[in-house]
């Protein structure tokens, strides 16, 4: 189920495909003490020795998102954040978060949030830490040449990534608000990132489903046209949190709070040092630089860099989950989250 990636306290960079989505150590110096003279040479330089050697990191692994989404992490341990914080962070990919933190094979995941409510709500010992870099729905409907509308997309063909993802919950808010449903087309899973947009540019479908920087390559290379923004369909569907099983919250509460302020120091570095940080991205993720920049330009709204967990968000994300039939009930939003760890601004 996992594929341990590579250690966070290494300096190699994140070598990342398209379809998907690190550590300088933490010195500490001490003084060299005063020898009394009584002290032997062998004895003084033992004791300054062991003054002056680097304090030992802290292990935690750590499942981010796969792909561009989870970069920033990548970006932030080999900027030596994490190490700042006493951590070594071993990174873990996992097509499965909430799998691999119940079977205590990772400490911290990356998550969608519907699907941390529903596996807690039925149970699953895990709780919301905090909310990720961005929260709003990150996805766009984009559609070949010749379709100029959502109501054009009628008999036709639509990829939804994955379904029951947010992904889907997304494509049907966004066909429902132009008087279709999925029942109006043929609905299609086409999987997300480079598949998704292969599925476009091959005529599997007609319109998909998909994140950036593909919507601007799509646009760009003339693939393609944008029909729709998720989140100006569903502004407060909440997408991404931080989650980690309750047994390593219990024993370990300093170290999830180390990671949290690193992981928002990453995020913000990166948010305020944007030409930097798309270096590191066009190193990572091989796509025209013209995407990239008009990516980064439509998304910086979203980048909010806000640990906060909006309850009012929750409660809508789950009646829309409800009303689409992806959740069976409404879960108590007290029972999902434990946010005493977040940074302090």
């Amino acid at each position: 189920m996992l594929k341990r990636k590579w250690l966070g306290s290494g300096i190699l960079a994140a070598s990342l495909a398209l379809v998907l989505t690190a550590c300088g150590g933490g010195n500490t110096s001490g003084g060299t003490p005063s020898a009394s003279p009584a002290a032997s040479p062998a004895a003084s330089e033992s004791a300054s020795a062991t003054d002056s050697a680097p304090a030992e990191l802290q292990k935690i692994r750590y499942a981010p998102f796969n792909g561009v989404s989870g970069l920033v992490v990548r970006y932030g341990i080999e900027k030596g954040f994490f190490a700042e914080e006493g951590l070594e962070v071993e990174l873990v990919s996992t097509q499965n978060p909430i799998e691999a933190l119940t079977s205590k094979e990772v400490d911290v995941a990356d998550s969608a949030t519907t699907n941390v409510i529903v596996a807690a709500g039925k149970g699953a010992p895990i709780k919301i830490v905090s909310s990720m870099f961005r929260t709003k729905g990150p996805f766009y409907l984009i559609a070949r040449a010749g379709i100029e509308s959502v109501e054009d997309l009628k008999g036709k063909k639509v990829g939804a990534a994955v379904l029951g993802s947010g992904l889907d919950v997304y494509t049907q808010t966004i066909l429902n608000k132009h008087g279709l449903s999925k029942k109006d087309v043929t609905y299609l899973a086409t999987g997300v990132n480079e598949a998704a947009y292969a599925s476009l540019t091959s005529g599997q479908v007609d319109a998909t489903i998909i994140h950036e920087p593909f919507a601007s390559l799509a646009e760009i290379e003339g693939t393609g046209k944008i029909l729709a923004k998720g989140w100006d369909y569903l502004p407060t569907f909440h997408t991404g949190v931080l989650v980690s099983q309750n047994d390593f919250i219990d024993k370990n509460p300093e170290l999830l709070e180390k990671l949290l302020r690193a992981y928002f120091k990453s995020q913000e570095y990166a948010k305020s040092n944007l030409e930097e940080y798309k270096t590191y991205f066009l190193e990572n993720v091989k796509v025209d630089p013209a995407a990239v920049d008009k990516a980064f330009e439509r998304e910086f709204e979203l980048w909010e860099n806000n640990p906060d967990v909006d309850l009012n968000a929750l409660r809508d994300t789950q009646q829309v989950q409800l009303d689409l039939g992806f959740q069976d009930q409404i879960y108590d939003i007290d029972d999902l989250l434990d946010l005493r760890f977040i940074p302090k601004k």
